[in-house]
């Protein structure tokens, strides 16, 4: 059984709720939803998980400009949890990539900005050197990524309500595909933290 196909990983990672919605019907937006339990151990220590071997980042530009408008302020903000300020100096320190049709450039520094398919960029990307190419919470992203087959490792964390309607991660019409579960951790106010690695 063969779990990857070789070289640099794709590993998308993804807040889910139970009914396998990534966002409410109202607002896409709108995370407020998650907050109860991102700040779980279950949560913190899944994603610290996920960056320590990964060298670049890929988001959207809509989760960038949240991702990179908030993180930078935990660093060094009296009484934030160590694993926060963490990821935080991890996602400025590590090289970024964004994917946008409308940046012209980007106002972030060790970023770049492309506009081509999800798949073709980590194609490109998995050419090169280096760790994992770790997609944060870009929905469309990492909906790109699995209709194209080209996920190696998925990563959900499943926080317990139902959001009744939304968006879902996983659309009809997806390639067949089998997974292995890497790792299972349940954790505070029924946080599950999962990893699954794809069979090739």
């Amino acid at each position: 059984m063969t779990v990857q196909s070789g070289g640099r990983r794709v590993v998308t990672n993804m807040s889910l709720s139970l009914d396998g919605r990534y966002a409410g019907p109202d607002n896409p937006q709108d995370m407020g939803w998650v907050m109860p339990y991102a700040h779980t151990d279950v949560a913190r220590d899944h994603l610290a998980g996920l960056c320590e071997p990964a060298t670049t980042a890929l988001l959207g530009r809509v989760n960038a400009e949240g991702f990179l408008g908030f993180w930078p302020t935990a660093i060094g903000t009296e009484g934030v949890d160590a694993r926060d300020e963490a990821f935080a100096k991890w996602l400025l320190d590590t090289d970024k990539v964004v994917l946008s049709s409308t940046l012209d450039e980007a106002p972030w520094e060790r970023t770049t900005v492309v506009d081509e398919p999800a798949a073709q960029v980590v194609a490109d990307l998995g050419a090169a050197d280096g760790g994992d190419i770790l997609v944060l919470s870009s929905a469309s992203v990492i909906k790109a990524l699995l209709a194209a087959d080209k996920v190696d490792r998925l990563a959900l964390t499943v926080f317990p309500v139902f959001l009744g309607g939304g968006p879902r991660l996983f659309d009809d019409g997806l390639p067949a595909a089998q997974w292995a579960l890497t790792s299972q951790t349940a954790g505070e106010h029924g946080t599950l933290a999962l990893v699954y690695d794809r069979i090739r």
